[in-house]
């Protein structure tokens, strides 16, 4: 079967946010979809399709799969391998609706897992920043039914803050709604707080320190992961370890390779790769064994669309070492207008794997035209500093 049309869309959600999808077309009409949103790269990424697009239209699903790997050497960068990635989703998506099973089971043969267990990140539903409003978002989410929640507090934090006084009252700032959510949900409740790299060394020891008490179930991303970073990533894994806490990270790299230092050196007590970026569904489960010959957690990063999520819970419903897979809570009810109502279920704390064929969902098109995308101010995500 060839592909017989190849399309990039994107859908704006937000001043912050655009989802940025592909869409592959067999000649039989049955199409197949992936993810790319990278916010703020949405041209750059269209580029990449363009290109894509020539090398893949008129080709066998067969012939286009090697087409689509990842490097983490590659000069396109994270740009580049989120439109390979979303291809090879796309890709699999469609051969797995032309066999008419699930993707799940077109990626493994054995028995796979009915339902995987999720976390709320309740980050960017949160609009209000206070201690009470970040409190209430995740007593809210916690009476939907979510067992566990994350949250990204450190609005304004970055390790080379100019001003010593307005990044101390910041990190207080973050503190205290981290201390407001574990009043409002309780000590069974699993907290992780996503840093986004906003911390050096010693900040992040004094952090660990002042968190003991909130009962963490995991850090992540406290500093930079790039290698000059490796032995500092070494040495707050050691007190993370001895204040009971896990240490997450990791998910803008690319490939098994680009998670190795992470997973065979010990840094990292969870990875979080992303299907979106790390190279689609087969590169994902080479990193999760990978994680899995190491023991190490593999945990996927999902804060956006639809498409990302229905992906996800396929490949958690077979990758090995899995833990706990992310969900972007409440961002907006486009989340479930893009994909006709489709919503997944959620059942004692974990999404069901559904059984249809593919991945579960196809995108209404009224609603991509009716939200087109729209650039975003510089501000709108994170700062190029940080990472």
């Amino acid at each position: 079967m060839n592909i017989a049309q190849f399309e990039a869309l994107i859908l704006n959600v937000s001043e912050k946010t655009n989802w940025f999808f592909i869409r592959v077309t067999a000649e039989n009409g049955m199409t197949g979809l992936g993810e790319a949103s990278l916010n703020g790269w949405e041209t750059a990424q269209l580029a990449v399709a363009d290109n894509l697009r020539t090398a893949v239209q008129g080709k066998s699903l067969d012939a286009v799969m090697p087409l689509l790997r990842v490097y983490p050497h590659s000069p396109g960068g994270l740009v580049a391998s989120s439109v390979a990635s979303a291809t090879e989703q796309a890709v699999t998506d469609l051969r797995a609706k032309l066999a008419g099973v699930p993707v799940h089971q077109l990626l493994s043969g054995k028995a796979a897992r009915k339902a995987v267990p999720v976390y709320a990140n309740i980050n960017r539903g949160a609009r209000d920043r206070s201690p009470a409003g970040i409190a209430l978002a995740a007593g809210n989410a916690v009476a939907a039914g979510y067992t566990a929640v994350k949250i990204a507090p450190f609005d304004g934090v970055y390790p080379d803050h100019p001003d010593a006084a307005e990044l101390k009252r910041l990190t207080r700032l973050g503190i205290e709604r981290i201390y407001a959510i574990r009043a409002a949900v309780g000590p069974d409740i699993g907290i992780m707080v996503d840093c986004h790299w906003r911390f050096d060394e010693p900040g992040t020891l004094q952090l660990i320190h002042e968190l003991q008490a909130a009962k963490l179930y995991w850090l992540e991303c406290p500093v930079s992961e790039n290698p000059d970073g490796f032995a500092a990533i070494s040495r707050i894994h050691a007190e993370t370890a001895r204040s009971g806490m896990k240490l997450a990270g990791a998910e803008r790299q690319v490939a098994a390779a680009g998670f190795k230092p992470f997973v065979a050196d010990g840094l990292l007590d969870v990875v979080m790769p992303d299907i979106k970026y790390a190279g689609g569904y087969a590169e994902m489960l080479n990193i999760a064994a990978l994680c899995a010959a190491h023991d190490t957690g593999f945990s996927p990063h999902n804060p956006s669309g639809p498409v990302c999520n229905m992906a996800s819970i396929q490949l958690c419903a077979v990758a090995p070492a899995f833990l706990i897979l992310e969900y972007q809570l409440a961002e907006s009810p486009l989340y479930f207008d893009v994909v006709g109502g489709f919503r997944p279920k959620l059942v004692n704390g974990c999404f069901e794997v559904p059984d249809t064929p593919g991945i579960g969902i196809e995108l209404d098109d009224a609603v991509l035209r009716a939200h087109p995308y729209r650039a975003l101010a510089a501000n709108a995500n994170l700062d190029p500093r940080l990472g």
